[in-house]
């Protein structure tokens, strides 16, 4: 059984993706340029040339008597700067939170204990997140009341105790007295 699994997984991770369109050139040009803007403006060389602009913007103020053209230099050139690295750094951050989701996803699906429901969890719908984590608190409860630090709980774990709980609740007076009796 597990050779047959660890084939399945072989198998889907060899399989191209064909839901998901090739990048284009320009795409894989931009992600290119992405990346090599955002580790060059990010570096500390980048902020020490930004704030000399500035001095330099400052102290040219008196010689162009703080002119309205003086200010609209500064204002065009820093909104210019501003709106093009949106996208760069854009770009950037997708492909990061898309590498650290696989990361992620890996270390979920290599784990025996935890729930393989939050592999691609990123891809629910906000309702969807809302009842995983109402899952998750209720978890936590379950963990603080226990004396085990150890312990260690899943959601399959939580749906199993809430549907023995409904069974119990839902059984008839008479089998629960023979359960008691049968115990003791």
């Amino acid at each position: 059984m597990k050779d047959k699994n660890k084939d399945v997984a072989a198998a889907s991770l060899a399989a191209p993706d064909t839901k998901r369109p090739k990048p284009s050139r320009l795409g894989r040009v931009f992600d290119h340029f992405s990346g090599k803007v955002t580790v060059v403006t990010g570096s500390p060389w980048a902020f020490i040339i930004a704030f000399l602009v500035i001095i330099t913007w400052a102290i040219s103020g008196p010689i162009f008597n703080y002119s309205d053209t003086w200010q609209l230099v500064i204002n065009t050139g820093t909104t210019i700067v501003t709106f093009l690295m949106v996208f760069v750094i854009q770009q950037s951050q997708n492909k990061d939170t898309m590498a650290l989701q696989m990361k992620l996803n890996e270390l979920i699906a290599s784990n025996k204990r935890a729930s393989n429901r939050l592999i691609d969890v990123e891809d629910l719908t906000e309702e969807e997140l809302v009842l995983i984590k109402d899952y998750y608190i209720k978890l936590s409860s379950i963990s603080k009341k226990e004396k085990e630090l150890q312990r260690s709980h899943s959601i399959e774990e939580m749906e199993t105790s809430q549907i023995e709980e409904e069974i119990e609740a839902n059984e008839p007076k008479e089998d629960k007295i023979k359960k008691s009796e049968v115990k003791k």
